[in-house]
């Protein structure tokens, strides 16, 4: 992982714990976890942490959804099948590619992650 990618990655982790709205900390739970994708520890914690924001939300869909994701989070992003893009909550599909946002598409790049179409 890049030094820039890290650091937004951080930043993300950060502000999805952070107290405040869960509209927000569920956003920033989601742009980790586009960043997150290529790295199997990386790409479980976010799922970990969407765990305990669902959790939070008292959505039992989602805790189980996340439970899931959380299994085959890491041997996923090991063998390199992961939809790009994806934002992980269990309402965007499990194998679902999705649009990538300019600025977290940049810094995939930047760190040598080849974008899918």
């Amino acid at each position: 992982m890049s030094l820039a990618l890290h650091a937004a990655f951080t930043a993300e982790m950060a502000s999805a714990r952070a107290p405040g709205p869960m509209r927000e900390r569920w956003r920033a739970a989601e742009r980790a976890h586009i960043l997150s994708q290529p790295w199997p520890m990386a790409h479980t914690r976010t799922h970990a942490v969407m765990v305990r924001l669902a959790v939070r939300d008292r959505d039992l869909r989602e805790v189980l959804g996340q439970l899931v994701r959380m299994v085959v989070a890491g041997p996923g992003s090991a063998a390199g099948k992961y939809p790009d893009g994806n934002t992980g909550r269990t309402r965007a599909g499990l194998t679902t590619p999705m649009p990538i946002p300019d600025d977290l598409a940049a810094l995939l790049a930047g760190a040598g992650i080849d974008l899918r179409p």
